[in-house]
């Protein structure tokens, strides 16, 4: 069995504070969390220098980052993402698609499970698939292709994953486009996460669709029906209704300060999950990028077509606490809310991801108070940093 202890840290306790700890990792598992160090322990050490731990995060919105998509068709490509985003904190995700044909959607879905199904693979784990698309309203496409979208249907779904719908937890869908909301209903009653997104939904139709099992919504406030004082639309609704969780992208663009601060007082940490809804440019330099068949310039924190709408981003999750904790002065049990906590127990996967604690998952990221991240671990092994073995 392979032991290690880190220590000298700051754990985050149930009040909110600080206090210093110790984690003791057997294999890829967090065996405890102590003050002081097992009598007798004989085992490689890690000094943390006095960091902060947190679990690591989960990004349940990703499209690519270091130059790789995951609708390249190439398990290079997945495992190229896998091994960039512990350098952001990051160690678990779903592979997130676009609105393309048929084939390249099944493509990305059989590398993307050829890659789950690898041992010994480095870097943060994929937990699955977020179908971002078809399912969508053509006003509200923004940097997806309207030239493939396509009816909501299980049956089409059940060709790209299965009768069983294997490894898809989250699927992006317009609920106007579901007559009766007969697919949002099946999907829920089968746990997938049914989320409006690229909708023009108004609020009756949320509220309906709600009802019949949708219970998220995609990137909160952009391509969706926004709020109108006699029509609240989407961006109502998700400020409204306490069954909705808001994914939210935290880089000051694609939704203001004052937007993000909104968000955080009206819906709640308890509702909200941090994701990046990020594109190959992450971690690049400034550029002209491919997404899906589109041309995207990246310049500074932005990603856009050439027409000036945002396509994704280039926003990393320790760069989106960092923001949050600039605007708003979140807590630390805040941070873990919107960076894990939330996602992991939406996910299905809170018994061994989404907190420090014995017999989850040994997910640790060390970060500074201004959440620089240090060094990151993945299932016990370390992913990101240099140093600190003694």
């Amino acid at each position: 069995m392979a032991r290690l202890l880190i220590e000298n840290i700051r754990l985050v306790q149930d009040d909110g504070n600080l206090a210093e700890g110790m984690l003791l990792i057997e294999d890829d598992k967090i065996a405890a969390v102590r003050s002081d160090a097992p009598a007798g322990f004989s085992g490689p050490r890690f000094d943390g220098d006095g960091t902060v731990a947190l679990p690591g995060f989960i990004d349940i919105h990703i499209h690519g980052a270091q130059g790789a998509d995951f609708m390249d068709g190439d398990i290079a490509a997945v495992g190229t993402i896998a091994e960039a985003l512990p350098a952001e904190g990051t160690t678990s995700f779903l592979a997130t698609t676009m609105t393309a044909s048929g084939e390249q959607i099944a493509a990305a879905i059989r590398h993307g499970r050829k890659f789950m199904n690898k041992s010994g693979v480095a870097g943060a784990e994929m937990l699955g698939f977020h179908l971002e698309g078809p399912f969508i309203h053509p006003d509200q496409a923004g940097a997806q292709s309207s030239a493939y979208i396509l009816e909501p249907s299980i049956r089409q779904l059940q060709d790209w994953f299965g009768e069983t719908l294997e490894d898809l937890k989250v699927i992006t869908m317009a609920p106007e486009q579901d007559a009766g909301h007969r697919v949002i209903r099946e999907l829920a009653e089968r746990g997938v996460i049914v989320s409006a997104g690229h909708t023009n939904a108004d609020y009756r139709t949320i509220k309906e669709a709600s009802a019949a099992g949708m219970s998220h919504l995609t990137h909160f406030g952009n391509a969706m029906r926004g709020l109108h004082h006699r029509e609240i639309g989407v961006v109502g609704a998700g400020l409204l209704e306490r069954k909705l969780y808001c994914e939210i992208i935290a880089d000051k663009i694609h939704l203001n300060p004052d937007m993000l601060e909104v968000a955080l007082r009206l819906i709640g940490t308890e509702r909200l999950l941090l994701i990046t809804d990020s594109m190959r440019a992450k971690g690049l330099p400034a550029g002209s990028y491919r997404l899906g068949d589109q041309q995207v310039a990246v310049a500074g924190k932005e990603a856009v077509l050439p027409d000036g709408r945002l396509a994704g981003s280039v926003l990393k999750m320790n760069e989106a606490l960092r923001n949050l904790q600039q605007i708003a002065a979140i807590s630390w049990l805040d941070a873990i809310a919107l960076s894990s906590a939330n996602a992991a127990k939406r996910l299905g996967v809170w018994h061994r991801k989404g907190s420090l604690a014995n017999g989850k998952d040994a997910d640790i990221v060390l970060v500074t108070e201004d959440f620089s991240v240090q060094h990151t671990f993945c299932r016990g092994r370390k992913s990101f940093g240099n140093g600190g073995y003694k």
